[in-house]
């Protein structure tokens, strides 16, 4: 299997994690009157499992889109000379209030 797709099954199965935990601390902290809404009702298990795959797949996205972000970085000179940008002195002129009032 390409390491690739290792690497997004790995970060969806993080994603879900957190899914889990996030919609169990909503649902137990009674955020919005959530949790007993859902623990009260006779489909209440549909709400919480729509919370559950919905958070998943955001979550999943934000592990993934993170990981494939830090692949790119760059840490420290591969070869060659890194050359630093050069800057040049800016010059202003300032006036004082009496040059600017005459």
């Amino acid at each position: 299997m390409p390491e690739l797709v290792k690497l997004y099954i790995r970060q969806v199965c993080v994603g879900f994690a957190l899914s889990a935990a996030f919609v169990a601390l909503l649902l137990w902290q009674n955020v919005g009157n959530l949790g007993h809404l859902v623990l009260a009702s006779d489909i209440g298990w549909l709400a919480a499992l729509m919370l559950f795959v919905f958070n998943g797949l955001v979550f999943a996205g934000v592990q993934f889109s993170i990981s494939v972000m830090r692949m790119g970085e760059n840490n420290g000179p591969k070869g060659g000379a890194r050359r630093a940008a050069r800057s040049a002195p800016a010059f202003a002129l300032a006036r004082s209030e009496a040059d600017q009032r005459g």
